[in-house]
């Protein structure tokens, strides 16, 4: 084989990128981190995986460009592109030898030397672990383009299963507690962590079962086909039932994270309005939140700041200041939306960002800390009560949250089809035009920041009452900035790709409280990941894929689908 034909241009660019990628996540302390997690018992951890990966997807990218009529190739480039991926790691072990970059980078420490050496009894053995731990992984992952589609697909689904449950071996843990003893639970983990046999078995059950999937739908029968729909009422009615019961299968805690993912599904569904339909880009979407809690919190609290404090007389409860939250924050977002009418992309989003600073430090304000508390914030707000019975804890609060995000959806996906709805994507696609056919662009847009701004308020309500206080701090720009990222990473437009997007944005960090600190980190190289490689969305809408240019097979199906 020439050196012509390997080309080795694009390996050494892409290994060096991956390399430097994995050089980055060692200097800030991200491999040491992750090591101390356990996928599997004394089998491999989060840290080993973490090193792997960008070799591993560097020969991925690499065999992507290769005929695979030619495995050898294919495999050789992969693993050149894993040798080239290891070569800054390297340099790192060999300079550590005799610089001192403990003075300036305080995570090249022996816990990370010991893991990029594999724990080696010399430096030279060390070396080569890694050369050819992350030569193998390159080759593995060009090589993976050489299984035939189908069982490539039940591979990585049957993989990505096995990692799950070991990378989330406490969420794992609470489930099964809810239906096994200690002992049987000994079998699974220990110490949140999966065991060998147990991660053997979910791969090769997740792995057939994914196969059998893949057949079932290739030769399912005409009479199937006819009966879709019943189908699909079949599949709505079992999901109706998993929500349903799904407090009760995963316990307190987890229902926690649950009525948190189904507030910021709550707010991106209204936000979604604005900037997947209308495509103004709101970054002030926190202000709407911010006035639904403290309405809930000032007009229902038992404190000094209550009603009933001040005037003696309790009037108001959960379910009639729910509905005015909604109004009130419907009015705010009427009027913020004023001055920015004639306002597009940059402009907007700083003028909008700018509302959001502003009800923070009013609420922060000595002028209104007679009505709404100041910095000591809202306290003794009751919770909601239904038929005498007080909703307290998360699993009660999850069914007014799924209600809230239920109807959420149904006037979303009803706004999408009306007239209304099509005229914010003509003013996303092109304002000018849009102006030219004869559409209203102030009052559509004017509409569609009122109409964002309900659910934010309804979310707001829900938010004080789960909490029982609110304070200014719960208030900051980062709420912005959380709802705006999961639309994106969803996919502008979609309810579907709102849920996805909070289930990674929202789900996954809060399941991983351990590596809270990287969390921003991992947000913008998400984003970026997204915006090179799928800027349509985990789960887009057909429009927005159309606008993107991607309306093709990958991308019309969600992201689990495209290994196929």
């Amino acid at each position: 084989m020439s050196t012509q034909s390997l080309n080795w241009r694009p390996l050494i660019r892409i290994g060096l990128i991956a390399g430097g990628v994995a050089l980055y996540t060692a200097l800030i302390g991200m491999l040491v981190a992750f090591d101390e997690r356990e996928v599997v018992r004394n089998s491999f951890t989060l840290g080993l995986l973490l090193l792997v990966a960008p070799a591993a997807l560097a020969g991925w990218l690499n065999g992507r460009q290769t005929d695979r009529g030619a495995p050898l190739r294919l495999l050789l480039r992969g693993l050149v592109t894993g040798l080239v991926t290891s070569l800054p790691l390297l340099a790192l072990l060999w300079l550590n030898t005799s610089l001192d970059f403990r003075s300036v980078l305080i995570n090249v420490n022996r816990d990370l030397i010991r893991l990029l050496s594999f724990d080696s009894d010399t430096l030279l053995a060390g070396s080569l672990m890694l050369l050819a731990t992350l030569g193998v992984a390159g080759a593995l992952g060009a090589g993976i383009l050489l299984i035939p589609a189908r069982l490539r697909h039940a591979l990585l689904t049957a993989l990505a299963w096995m990692l799950g449950a070991g990378i989330l071996g406490e969420l794992v843990r609470q489930l099964l507690s809810q239906f096994l003893d200690r002992d049987a639970l000994s079998w699974f983990l220990r110490r949140d962590t999966l065991k060998p046999e147990p991660a053997a078995a979910i791969f090769l059950i997740a792995f057939l079962s994914d196969l059998f999937w893949s057949w079932y739908k290739a030769n399912k029968s005409k009479r199937v086909v006819e009966r879709r729909r019943a189908l699909q009422y079949t599949r709505v009615g079992a999901l109706g039932i998993l929500l349903l019961l799904l407090p009760v299968l995963v316990g307190s805690a987890i229902s926690d994270v649950l009525t948190n993912i189904g507030l910021y599904i709550l707010m991106g569904l209204g936000l979604n309005v604005a900037v997947g339909l209308a495509g103004l880009f709101d970054l002030g979407y926190v202000t709407n939140f911010a006035v639904g809690a403290y309405i809930m919190g000032v007009l229902t609290t038992t404190g000094a700041l209550g009603i009933e404090s001040k005037l003696g007389v309790s009037v108001f409860n959960f379910w009639l200041v729910l509905p005015v939250s909604l109004l009130v924050a419907m009015f705010t977002g009427f009027i913020l939306a004023l001055p920015v009418l004639r306002m597009r992309g940059d402009y907007l989003a700083i003028a909008t960002l700018g509302f959001g600073e502003i009800i923070r430090l009013l609420a922060l304000s000595d002028w209104l800390k007679p009505i709404i508390g100041g910095a000591q914030g809202v306290l003794f707000i009751p919770p909601p009560n239904f038929l005498g019975v007080d909703l307290i804890g998360p699993q009660r609060l999850y069914y007014i949250i799924l209600g809230a995000c239920l109807l959420a959806v149904f006037v979303s996906s009803r706004l999408n089809n009306s007239r209304i709805g099509r005229q914010w994507m003509a003013i996303r696609e092109d304002e000018d035009v849009a102006s030219a056919m004869g559409i209203n662009t102030a009052r559509s847009k004017l509409l569609a920041f009122t109409i964002s701004a309900a659910t934010g308020g309804l979310a707001g309500a829900i938010f004080a009452a789960k909490l029982g206080t609110i304070f200014p701090s719960s208030f900051n720009l980062l709420v912005s900035v959380n709802v705006l990222s999961l639309i994106i990473i969803g996919g502008l437009g979609s309810l579907p790709g709102i849920i996805v997007g909070a289930l990674f944005l929202v789900g996954m960090p809060e399941l991983l409280r351990e590596f809270d600190e990287f969390r921003l980190l991992l947000y913008g190289t998400l984003m970026v990941t997204m915006m090179l490689a799928r800027p349509e969305g985990l789960w887009p809408s057909a429009v927005y894929r159309r606008e993107v240019g991607r309306d093709d097979d990958s991308a019309s199906q969600p992201v689990g689908e495209l290994a196929q």
